[in-house]
Parts: structure tokens; sequence; C-alpha cells
């Protein structure tokens, strides 16, 4: 079960996500902007559905949060295999290994199989093993944040204000839109923020709407129309400028001891990927995704969006290529043709090595353009694995 969760989020979304990308495109407040960013994550959904490329070029940390009923019955070695179910799909299909094991403090290398899984089991009531399967890329993750705050933020002029400060950090490098969570309170750091992951995925969609004097969680159903509406206002937008920074919005208040008031901020991203599994006397389930993305596209318009675009060719000297770019304002489109260097994190610090022993960086960091990025394992047959979508 699990290597075909993982398998099926790393290509698949859910029919909610995808009807939101068609609703921007059927908005008439949407910017020019917001409909070609959703209209690609689309085409890119599309493309993914095919199962051989995945969605999203980073795929992820595997997390696995599992709740056993008390008359479920295994050889107590469920982490085992649930950690082999996410080690068979990474291993025989086009994902990415981004874990990296600590040899010293700051040695590093691969683990060359995307383990270890983040894997968090709890005990229940009943006769049903229930899961929730995520792969979560660094780009969500890092957009994960806790704020420890006081009682002085619990009202409506100071937490408007506040929120809104924080939520204007998150930015466009995780790929919105996105499904923005917000939990308010909490026991404890931990509780706070493992509620901001699985309130970003909608699973606690079904709380109350409304506290009472023992201290359950729920959901303010009249904030998150005021945050949702708050986003919209930024101008931010899918990608620099317009409605759709966030698809929706959760806020949970949770109870909190007296002297502490954390504010936990988190996403899920266009790679908003998750499904839910059961194991029960009658099988073993996974929740069906879409597998026919292709009927939320539009009929094929795509010359309508694709005015005011801007061509850039890269095989200019750099002098001519970054006069053109400054001529163009940030929210412009562009279309690049000619060679680019790609490189991400661990380029860049090897890079800064140099530049740190005194030495220059290498002549075609000067003279090209560096694509930031990272791509999944090359399919046969193919020139790369998956990029993007929105890198």
């Amino acid at each position: 079960m699990a290597a075909r969760a993982v398998r099926d989020v790393s290509h698949l979304l859910r029919p909610g996500h995808l009807k939101q990308l068609r609703l921007i495109l059927d908005d008439p407040e949407a910017s020019k902007n917001d409909r070609f960013v959703a209209l690609e994550l689309l085409k890119n959904a599309c493309v993914a559905a095919g199962m051989i490329l995945p969605g999203c070029q980073d795929t992820g940390t595997a997390i696995v949060m599992g709740k056993r009923g008390q008359y479920v019955l295994t050889d107590g070695e469920d982490e085992r295999a649930l950690s082999r179910g996410v080690y068979d799909t990474y291993k025989t299909t086009n994902l990415r290994y981004s874990q990296v094991a600590p040899l010293t403090m700051f040695e590093e290398k691969n683990t060359g199989s995307n383990l270890p899984a983040q894997i968090d089991l709890y005990a229940a009531k009943g006769n049903e093993y229930h899961f929730q399967f995520m792969t979560k890329g660094g780009g969500s993750a890092n957009k994960t944040f806790l704020f420890q705050q006081t009682k002085a933020v619990l009202n409506e002029a100071s937490l408007m204000t506040f929120l809104e400060e924080k939520i204007k950090t998150l930015g466009t490098s995780a790929c919105p839109p996105y499904h923005l969570a917000i939990v308010i309170g909490g026991l404890s750091a931990e509780q706070n923020l493992k509620t901001v992951k699985m309130a970003s995925t909608r699973y606690y969609d079904d709380l109350p709407t409304s506290g009472n004097a023992q201290g359950r969680a729920f959901r303010d159903l009249e904030w998150e129309a005021k945050i949702h509406k708050l986003s919209q206002a930024m101008g931010i937008g899918a990608q620099f400028g317009g409605k759709y920074f966030c698809h929706d919005v959760r806020v949970i208040r949770l109870p909190r001891h007296g002297a502490s008031c954390p504010i936990g901020l988190g996403v899920s991203c266009s790679a908003d990927r998750q499904a839910l599994g059961k194991i029960t006397k009658d099988g073993v389930f996974i929740e069906a995704l879409e597998t026919d993305p292709s009927k939320y596209l539009p009929e094929p318009k795509a010359e309508e969006l694709s005015n005011d675009v801007v061509h850039i060719d890269l095989n200019q000297p750099m002098a001519d290529i970054l006069a053109k770019l400054s001529a163009c304002e940030v929210t412009t489109r562009l279309t690049l043709t000619g060679p680019l260097v790609v490189a991400r994190d661990i380029a860049h610090a090897k890079l800064k090595e140099r530049l740190d022993r005194g030495e220059p960086l290498p002549q075609y960091m000067k003279d090209h353009a560096v694509y930031y990025a990272g791509p999944a394992k090359t399919p046969e047959g193919m020139a790369s694995g998956s990029f993007g979508p929105t890198t």
C-alpha cells in the first residue's frame, strides 16, 4: 500500500485541487499571470498522469501517518514495512533522491533511496488501520513557520496585522497558489506545527466550528474567509501579480498554556501530494486520485495567454541580456532560448567555497543564466527528468 500510495501522489492530484485550478481560468477577475500559471499547472498534471514523469522535480520527503485500531494485529514492524514500500517506489520510478545523511557535522551524503521516511504511528480504537501518505518537497516545507507570541496578539486588529505581515513573507518561491494553513495556539510548539501540516492537507476539515470550555480544537470559518480575502487583496497572485495567491485557507484554534501563544503558518503548494488509505476486514483501500486531469482543461485558447511575452536570446553577451531584462517589469513573462547552467544548493555551496578561498567563479557562471533547479531521474529515452513545474 505504501508503494502504491507514494507512486500515485507523485503523479496524480486530487480532483478538488484540479477543480480549483480550473476555477482560476474561469474567473474574469483572475490576472493574465494567474490564468497562465493555472493552465500550465493543468497541462503539467496531464503529463504527470502518464505515470512516467512526476508532477514536480522535488519528489519530496515521504511522510506516513498511521492510526492502528486496537484489534489490528501486525508483526510489530510496521515502520519497516512502510519504509520498504517507500523504498520500492523511489527505486523503481523516476523520482528524485532528496534525503542526505550526515556523516559528520558538515559532511553529508545522499542516501540513494530517499529514505529515511518520516513515519508517525498512533494507537486508535477499532479494527481498522488508517493512513495518510504525503510527499512534501523542500520548497513548501521551508515555508513552515512558528512564531511564539502572547495574548496581546489575540484581538482582531493585532492578529490581522500580524498575519498580513507574515503571510506576505511566504512569497512565490514555493509554487502558489497555496493551500494555506494557520494555527493559533497549541499545547506545545510541535503540536502547533503538526496541526499546520495536517490542516494544509485538509485532514482536519471535519473539526467543529466552535470551541468549548474543555479546550477542543476548532476551525474558525470566519477567519478563514477573512484571510482568504486578505490574500487575494495582496496582489501577489499565483506568480507575481494577481488574485490567486491561495486556493483556500484553513484557520484552526487550539488550546494553549496561558503564558504561551504559538502561531503556526504553512502551505501545501502546487505539488499538493497526499492520499488517504486504510486496511479493513474487507481489504486494502487507497484514495482514488484523478487519472484524467485533461477533463479540467479549457478549450484550446493558449494564444490568449501568450500576449505580452518577452523573448530573450540567451546566446547574447550577458550585458545585453541584463539590459533587456532591466527594461521588464517584475510581472513580465519571458520566453528564454539558449544555453542555461542548471545548479542548485550543493553547486552553490561549492561555488561559495571557491570564493572563500579567493578563487574566481568559473567563467561559465558569469556568461550564462543559472536555472535554479534539480531535476528528477531521467526516464529512458528522454533528455531529462522532471523540471519545475514552476521553478
